[in-house]
């Protein structure tokens, strides 16, 4: 599979892993758009949000309250985080492996984008 997470996952691509456990693996984005920009990733691979499954409800949850855990450890719960998923090409999703972006530190503006 050639899939960029994956290999992240596998550790044969480094990252700054900052959370990690048998369902997901949290790290800094390489590009980040906020003082904070963190990934939450699942291990197991899903291409896009289409196509989560009713068995990976649990899954996703997980990936929220690991996103919960991380904003209370950078200190950035209280004043406020956005959590971002996107879906496909036009919403700006680059790696098919689905992913929650955690991004706090300035303000964010509505609408985005």
């Amino acid at each position: 599979m050639s899939c960029l997470f994956c290999k992240i996952i596998e550790k044969k691509i480094l990252a700054k892993i900052i959370y990690e456990d048998e369902q997901v693996i949290a790290f800094e984005d390489i590009n980040p758009q906020a003082p904070v920009h963190t990934l939450i990733i699942p291990r197991k691979h899903i291409s896009t949000s289409l196509e989560i499954k009713q068995e990976d409800n649990a899954l996703i949850g997980h990936m929220f309250q690991v996103a919960n855990t991380i904003a209370t450890n950078k200190n950035v719960a209280e004043k406020g985080f956005r959590l971002v998923m996107n879906c496909n090409r036009e919403s700006g999703q680059t790696v098919f492996h689905i992913h929650l972006h955690l991004l706090a530190g300035r303000a964010m503006h509505w609408p985005p984008g």
